[in-house]
């Protein structure tokens, strides 16, 4: 296998007016940094020519590697699916409409070091209208309520990660939602920093807030309970070897005669 420094991995769906520019910008971004990298942009099954668009783009740029899935399966089995094709060191994650610069990962990258594995996006000033501003300040504010967490964006896809944080790491529906937690959950050290958040180029988002709320209300209550019953201990092997001085034994006590009381002689 190559040995890369860098996977940028992106879900698309029905993103064909969006893709392009998100190609060029990482190509732009990562090209002149001398830097052994590639994208891997996973097609969710898509209706409208992502796919075609994402194969055409393929012939042009040879680092951009393309996957597709057999049937829509939502954001968390598209990053998944991303994940296992990834060859880097280093994962670096964005959306496929542009609203996360690529241009971010080398500052997010930079971050990290011996004490963070993990740094995730904060949309600290985002760019969307003001219902969409308060549905997302309630959410985050129930979610760090219910799993006793202190992130300000859990959601935000502009993340970077070692890639040890996640590897190996059983995923099921709706969990990209919490990957900060999941990785804090699995000993790693994970840091938040503000990053930009533009207008969606083309387009609107398919994954709408009403529709996905009950849902990520159950995913919410199942890390609670995942996080309340994980397993913590310490355990460490011995060995017969370990035992080379004999145990100390207490000194032999002396031996104490009992006293037998007589029978009283009053009183007969």
């Amino acid at each position: 296998m190559e040995n890369l420094q860098l996977s940028v991995i992106a879900p698309a769906y029905n993103e064909v007016d969006n893709v392009q520019p998100l190609v060029e910008r990482i190509g732009q971004v990562f090209g002149p940094l001398n830097m052994r990298f590639e994208a891997i942009i996973v097609d969710d099954a898509s209706t409208d020519g992502t796919r075609e668009k994402l194969l055409e783009l393929a012939g042009q740029y040879p680092w951009l590697r393309v996957v597709t899935l057999a049937k829509n399966s939502g954001q968390t089995a598209a990053m998944d699916a991303g994940f296992r094709a990834a060859r880097g060191e280093v994962w670096g994650t964005v959306d496929a409409d542009m609203q996360n610069d690529p241009g971010e990962i080398p500052r997010l990258m930079a971050m990290l070091d011996d004490n963070v594995d993990m740094v995730n996006g904060w949309r600290k000033k985002r760019s969307d209208n003001a219902l969409r501003l308060i549905q997302t300040k309630i959410a985050n504010g129930i979610r760090n309520w219910i799993s006793e967490e202190n992130i300000q964006d859990s959601a935000c896809s502009l993340k970077v990660y070692k890639r040890h944080c996640l590897e190996g790491l059983t995923l099921y529906k709706g969990m990209h939602r919490f990957f900060p937690t999941l990785v804090k959950m699995r000993g790693y050290h994970v840091i938040e920093v503000p990053v930009s958040h533009n207008p969606r180029l083309h387009g609107v988002t398919k994954y709408k807030f009403g529709s996905r709320v009950i849902r990520a209300f159950i995913d919410l209550l199942a890390v609670r309970w995942m996080k309340k019953r994980q397993l913590q201990y310490s355990a460490s092997e011995i060995t017969p070897a370990e035992l080379s001085v004999p145990p100390r034994q207490a000194p032999a006590q002396p031996r104490v005669p009992l006293s037998v009381k007589s029978p009283s002689s009053t009183g007969a």
